[in-house]
């Protein structure tokens, strides 16, 4: 489980998260929505423990930044950065030995083949293009079989045939119980999967939505989405 406790994150005179409060359950998908400038990134940077902040964020029960928690989460970085002189292969070795995965081998080459990489393997991390240093990305977060997962605009950059391996490889990780959190902008590409949608503006929490509340209500999460982002631009954002 991730929750995540009066999260504040000031640059300089920028309040770029203010008071942030939720949590997201085993066995849920949660998506942080919100326009450009809302403060996702650097509310997954916090989680991540890639920032300082002010507040409580614990993963599985442990603060964030504790050797326990990194254990039990993935990242994917919205911009991938492979380490340039170590092979598509190397790099999951890296982790598998870092993160005393057994079996890694068979891991590797499923998550590999499954994110078409497999024939990639030899090329080094300088020599990938932006699209599959994005799937490595993936690969390597996925491989320790974490119980929390986070991703900061993940489908960019990737192709059909990824974009699709993916939203399956996290409906089969949220059927074995993993906490997930999606960072984007783009509400047509967490349509199908998402069980909690946070909705941020202006670097704050501006509504709460699970699946089971709208489709009980008959509430429209694109246009809840917009009276939000547009309304705030315009002095009158809904509550």
């Amino acid at each position: 489980m991730l929750e995540v406790l009066n999260l504040t994150k000031k640059y300089r005179n920028t309040l770029a998260n203010d008071n942030l409060n939720f949590q997201v359950n085993a066995g849920e998908i949660a998506v942080l929505i919100g326009p450009n400038g809302a403060g996702k990134s650097t509310a997954i940077k916090c989680i991540a423990g890639l920032l300082r902040f002010n507040g409580n964020i614990a993963v599985c029960g442990y603060p964030n930044k504790s050797v326990e928690a990194k254990r039990n989460f993935g990242y994917i970085p919205e911009l991938p950065a492979p380490i340039e002189t170590l092979t598509v292969y190397e790099h999951m070795e890296f982790i598998a030995r870092a993160y005393k995965v057994e079996d890694w081998k068979d891991k590797a080459k499923n998550l590999l083949e499954r994110m078409e990489l497999d024939d990639m393997r030899k090329k080094l991390g300088k020599e990938l293009s932006k699209g599959m240093q994005q799937k490595l990305s993936i690969c390597c977060a996925l491989l320790p079989e974490p119980k929390v997962i986070l991703m900061d605009e993940p489908l960019i950059g990737l192709d059909p045939h990824a974009i699709k391996e993916l939203k399956t490889m996290l409906t089969e990780l949220r059927a074995k119980g993993c906490t997930i959190l999606v960072s984007t902008h783009m509400l047509d590409s967490v349509r199908e999967f998402w069980d909690k949608a946070l909705i941020m503006m202006n670097g704050k929490i501006a509504a709460v939505r699970t699946r089971a509340e709208i489709e009980s209500t008959g509430e429209d999460l694109e246009q809840l989405f917009f009276s939000i982002t547009e309304g705030a631009q315009t002095g009158g954002a809904a509550k």
